[in-house]
């Protein structure tokens, strides 16, 4: 039978527990099984290498995607890390998004570089800015679309038809929009990089993360690195991911329509200078966001007249928007991108990629929308009042 998204959302991968016929998976909480014999088990043997709750959400995510069952990760870096170490070794290159979250940036500048691997940041929403980074060592191309913070777009099937022609595996974050959303290996890709911790569970409840792949050597080497290194998601994790999945096509939908309301609502604010959204008609890459997407999410950023100081003052104004480091989930969360989540890239990347200091990113919620924007409201008019008295000041 072919089933829709959100009926996979709810029953692909799942099974009754045969032992009991309890409809929800049974959390795991063990470190090791018995065997029957020596060489003998039925599966697992211990929880480093495989769980079965963990097993029973690689299989939903896997369903999602028309592939193989997933592999999950403790984080989505725990995934990344996986991903790097499985294909890459020193001398080996490779080229990445130049707008995409710190962290990995980090990974592969700050730790990844002093074991030989050569990252190159390039800007990726040009394919032929892809093709002209690529060289004869080059083993990975990794693009996050939507990008984060800036919402930065990169076409996947474009660059996916330019790293097939030279042999070289693509992967697409997929973490903003999700399956649910926007289908990467449909469009070309190799390999779907997630953070679960955001939409995929989407309650703040967890962190994880996932890759889905359907190359079955690649999955094979991806689970023989998370053995090996001790990545793996803990089963009560897995559990309560399992459980968020089952309302992702349901959220996203909420998620996606409160976002643009605020989107439009916000550029048409006087104190606001920018607004970045794929789901605004202003939005400089609108036409692939249709194109590529079935829904543009959550998240947007924007930027407020008055500079980084005004910026930082609606922040820490805001009472109803949380402010946190990370997004997806049914509460909305504000973010300081700057000194947040991208903290550790180098200033001068941001400055390149638009990642200002007054950037505000917003994960929206579930709540009113109305309500949201009642509180956004009154805190721009917070940074207002405090750039009227720094201009005193001065």
């Amino acid at each position: 039978m072919t089933a829709s998204f959100d009926t996979l959302a709810v029953h692909g991968g799942r099974r009754p527990d045969p032992g009991t016929g309890a409809i929800l998976t049974p959390i795991f909480q063990s470190a090791t099984y018995v065997q029957e014999a020596v060489g003998v088990h039925r599966g697992h043997t211990y929880s480093r290498a495989s769980n079965p709750t963990v097993s029973a959400l690689e299989a939903a995510l896997g369903a999602l995607e028309d592939a193989p069952p997933s592999v999950c990760f403790a984080t989505g870096l725990a995934a990344e890390t996986a991903l790097f170490l499985a294909l890459l070794r020193a001398g080996d290159h490779v080229v990445c998004s130049e707008v995409c979250y710190g962290g990995t940036v980090r990974l592969l500048d700050q730790l990844l570089r002093g074991l030989g691997v050569v990252p190159r940041f390039v800007d990726t929403t040009r394919p032929d800015a892809v093709a002209a980074a690529l060289t004869p060592r080059t083993r990975l191309v990794f693009v996050e679309t939507p990008a984060n913070p800036t919402l930065a777009l990169t076409d996947v099937a474009a660059v996916a038809a330019i790293t097939r022609a030279a042999g070289v595996p693509l992967a697409v974050d997929n973490t903003f929009l999700t399956p649910a959303l926007q289908r990467p290996l449909e469009l070309g890709a190799d390999i779907c990089v997630y953070s679960t911790t955001k939409h995929i569970e989407g309650h703040n409840a967890t962190v994880g993360g996932a890759l889905t792949t359907r190359d079955d050597a690649l999955l094979e080497r991806l689970r023989f690195v998370r053995k090996s290194v001790g990545s793996i998601q803990a089963p009560f994790d897995a559990w309560l991911t399992l459980r968020g999945l089952k309302t992702l096509p349901l959220r996203l939908r909420r998620h996606s329509a409160s976002a643009l309301t605020i989107a439009r609502w916000l550029e048409a604010h006087p104190r606001v200078e920018r607004v970045l959204y794929p789901g605004l008609d202003s939005f400089p890459q609108a036409e692939l966001a249709r194109r590529q997407h079935r829904g543009h999410g959550g998240v947007l950023a924007f930027e407020v007249a008055g500079g980084a100081a005004a910026g930082v003052a609606v922040m820490n104004a805001v009472r109803l928007c949380a402010l946190a480091e990370s997004l997806g989930a049914v509460e909305t969360l504000v973010t300081h991108p700057a000194s947040m989540t991208h903290g550790d890239v180098p200033a001068e990347q941001r400055a390149r990629c638009g990642i200002g200091d007054g950037l505000v990113r917003l994960s929206v919620g579930l709540e009113d929308p109305a309500d949201l924007i009642g509180d956004l409201d009154r805190a721009l008019a917070v940074g207002v009042e405090h750039e009227v008295a720094a201009c005193a000041a001065r």
